[in-house]
């Protein structure tokens, strides 16, 4: 049977669509931006791929920090249709002002506030998973999310990409191409976050037993007390930290890795727009595979799947290989975020789901601080970026541990 979006559905996948141009920048465009800068600056090639991961690492903290509690705040009555404004406004913004930097440390530290915004207004989002569907539609409307972010980011990528490739043709400098390109996926992502803004109403919420902000501090350490004692939601947290992180890590540092092996750049961008491609129809696939097999396997497939392709990169010095990598990360990359989105929404209470995403999002969505971390490390120690890619595999492996014995107890409760 054929599955069809509500409308209110419909609307949420849209943010998707344009929160996604945002995130195909960050992996693409931006590093490539940024090493042009760098390289201006005469930073070596390992401190450039070692720097941009370093402020990758620092937006995941201030997340970790900012995450839990706004997450908590927005459960309150009228709280998280403003707490998402606020973010989005702050990370579009951000993506704006990135496109006028001239200054290689500026760029940073911009990058870091507007990936911060970014992150934290996904937070909410998640959150708002089950305010606009129901639990046994939750699989495959969070397939779909991520299918169409997939694709539907392609049309503004595909714009700037061309205006990268090509500016000198129309006239253009690198530094102006790249400020209109900015400009461009800013303002498709705030567009696209319009009809959500209009339609949403907070179903599901928490009232205030004193001050907001008081109040939401004090639920939030209820909530991490209350973790040691439900097994289920603490061990898939554990294991989401691990394997997601290690799924970001890939994400964010694709182009920078694939940049400081000397590859194409152009072959760079072109690999990345094809696993936004693949993961379009993956992600749809894996949503509907989801009505036939539990979705823990589904994820065990996925993470199993990513611990060789981190073992892969280790070997990657020419640009098929590159490509070989793009396909296989676009196959496994939406089913994974989007199973494991609706799997944590399915298990954690409904009126508290802005302070649990919270909680899922220091582990998660844009941010991967322990991955980027270990890759910049480990790649500065050796002077190899590749074995510094091949250390995520065990963080892929320490995850599957983990999500087994989380998938384990959630069958007991459920018996």
């Amino acid at each position: 049977m054929k599955f069809k979006l509500k409308r209110l559905e419909l609307k949420w996948v849209l943010y998707d669509v344009g929160n996604s141009a945002f995130t195909l920048l960050i992996s693409t465009i931006m590093p490539i931006y940024f090493n042009y800068l760098a390289g201006n600056a005469g930073i070596s090639d390992v401190d450039y791929l070692a720097y941009w991961g370093y402020a990758t690492s620092i937006s995941t903290v201030i997340v970790a920090i900012l995450g839990p509690t706004l997450g908590t705040v927005s459960d309150l009555k009228g709280f998280k249709k403003k707490i998402f404004m606020a973010a989005l406004l702050v990370g579009a913004i951000g993506c704006i002002f990135l496109g006028f930097m001239s200054s290689w440390l500026w760029f940073l530290l911009i990058f870091v506030i507007a990936k911060s915004a970014y992150s934290l207004s996904l937070v909410v989002y998640d959150s708002m998973l089950t305010d606009v569907t129901t639990k046994d539609r939750m699989d495959e409307v969070s397939a779909h999310g991520y299918a169409w972010g997939y694709i539907g980011s392609c049309i503004p990528f595909i714009l700037s990409l061309l205006l990268v490739l090509f500016y000198e043709n129309i006239g253009l400098t690198m530094s102006a191409a790249m400020s209109i390109a900015f400009l461009l996926i800013a303002l498709w992502w705030l567009f696209l976050a319009v009809p959500l803004l209009r339609s949403y109403e907070q179903k599901y919420y928490v009232s205030a037993q004193s001050h907001p902000v008081r109040s939401s501090f004090s639920r939030l350490g209820h909530i991490f007390r209350e973790l040691g004692n439900n097994k289920k939601i603490l061990f898939f947290l554990i294991a989401f930290f691990f394997y997601i992180d290690g799924v970001y890590t890939i994400i964010d540092m694709a182009t920078a890795y694939g940049t400081a092996l000397g590859l194409d750049t152009t072959g760079l961008l072109l690999a990345l727009l094809l696993t936004q491609i693949v993961a379009f129809p993956a992600a749809l696939i894996f949503g509907r595979l989801s009505r036939k097999m539990a979705i823990g396997r589904i994820i065990m497939i996925c993470i199993a799947a990513y611990f060789i392709i981190a073992l892969y990169g280790m070997g990657l010095n020419e640009q098929y290989q590159f490509w070989i990598l793009a396909v296989c990360v676009g196959i496994f990359q939406g089913a994974i975020q989007s199973m494991s989105r609706s799997y944590f929404a399915k298990i954690i209470p409904a009126n508290q789901s802005g302070e649990y995403f919270g909680v899922y999002d220091i582990c998660g969505k844009g941010a991967s601080f322990a991955g980027t971390t270990l890759v910049s490390f480990v790649s500065q120690a050796t002077g190899n970026v590749n074995l510094g890619v091949g250390a995520l595999s065990v963080m892929f492996a320490i995850g599957f541990v983990f999500f087994i014995l989380a998938d384990n107890k959630a069958k007991e409760v459920s018996i």
